[in-house]
């Protein structure tokens, strides 16, 4: 990655906004939709800076008067110097997707977002909610931490009694806890792997990537495939032993024909 993505809380906090025009009321609307507050260059609590600023000879000593300041600054147009960058956003509040491209193409950033809101439900934020609200419950339910993950993982699975993409998720939380879910079976899934792409993964490979507490990483297999795993999920290099940890177990064999 080129960056590092994230979500940074503004809500009642000062953010410098410099400049005026389209791209400056779009920056504007941006932070205050976030709850942030525009303030000019004189405030001295900011943190973060937008810059958008037509002339780009001015809009470049501006940002770097204002990094020497110790701010992150974002200047319209001008990814190399920007600190950071404004992705295209879904908003399915309290989920946020964010889609970035490091400044490369903010058309194709958009045209990806527009295709992934026709795919996700009106109601997925309100999903969200009630898993939050539904955590005390969950817990009870499942005292073990891989057991809970998993049961969750299951649950929002394609198909799943919380598939995320059913618009009446949100509606199913109460039925699925007092159903109990159904634990996936733990122990080791052997995974032969034609290819190091992650392209040519199958869905049921990438959905127990997604599930794994633990992979075990036999032959040549790149980081790009890997990565489709949990990001928590711990890694090993080699075929398991006879001992074997706790929670899912997956083995990537790589196996050319």
């Amino acid at each position: 990655m080129n960056q590092l993505p994230l979500f940074v809380t503004i809500r009642g906090k000062p953010v410098i906004l410099l400049g005026e025009g389209d791209a400056a009321d779009a920056k504007r609307r941006l932070i205050e939709r976030a709850g942030g507050l525009c303030v000019d260059e004189k405030n001295t609590d900011a943190r973060l800076a937008f810059v958008a600023i037509e002339d780009r000879n001015i809009a470049a000593d501006t940002a770097s008067r204002l990094k020497a300041r110790g701010l992150l600054v974002n200047v319209v147009d001008q990814p190399d110097l920007c600190d950071f960058t404004t992705p295209a956003i879904i908003d399915r509040d309290p989920l946020l997707v964010a889609i970035g491209t490091g400044g490369a193409s903010a058309g194709l950033a958009k045209m990806v977002r527009q295709a992934i809101e026709r795919i996700l439900p009106a109601r997925l934020g309100e999903l969200a909610l009630r898993l939050q609200s539904a955590r005390d419950a969950v817990r009870a339910r499942w005292p073990d931490g891989a057991d809970r993950r998993r049961q969750i993982d299951t649950a929002l699975a394609p198909g799943g009694a919380l598939d995320p993409l059913y618009p009446d998720s949100a509606d199913k939380v109460d039925e699925w806890l007092d159903k109990g879910g159904a634990i996936p079976a733990s122990g080791v899934v052997a995974i032969d792997l034609h290819s190091s792409d992650p392209e040519d993964l199958t869905l049921r490979t990438a959905r127990l990537l997604g599930q794994a507490d633990h992979i075990y990483i036999d032959g040549p297999i790149g980081d790009e495939l890997v990565n489709r795993a949990r990001a928590d999920a711990v890694r090993h290099v080699g075929a398991p032993g006879s001992e074997l940890p706790s929670g899912l177990v997956i083995h990537l064999r790589l196996r050319h024909e």
